[in-house]
């Protein structure tokens, strides 16, 4: 179970196993990059960008549920998104969460 709060409704949580974090670090693609500015020029969302981050965070996602899973754990709590430039053409997207044990309440 993955939650963006500090608590999950319905749950207690019984152990903190730590801090888990899954990360994916992309670069431009020549050809959706050159879409993507021509997109730039006349306006509109650019969908090239779109799918690659909705995939980046797809993978970053699942990256950080197998380390939870790897710690015991049931859920991660306070999942955050994180993304930043790392070099020119080449962005990071990290997603950080904090793992525990849950049981019904």
């Amino acid at each position: 179970m993955l939650v963006n709060t500090e608590t999950i409704p319905g749950y207690e949580i019984t152990d903190v196993k730590g801090m888990v974090k899954g990360n994916v670090v992309r670069a431009k693609h020549i050809g959706k990059d050159f879409v993507a500015g021509f997109r730039n020029i006349v306006g509109g969302e650019v969908k090239e960008y779109t799918e690659m981050l909705t995939e980046s965070r797809q993978r970053a996602t699942e990256r950080m549920v197998k380390e939870a899973e790897n710690s015991g754990a049931d859920a991660v709590v306070n999942v955050r998104f994180v993304t930043s430039q790392i070099a020119n053409g080449a962005a990071e997207l990290l997603v950080y969460g904090t793992a525990v044990s849950i049981q019904k309440k």
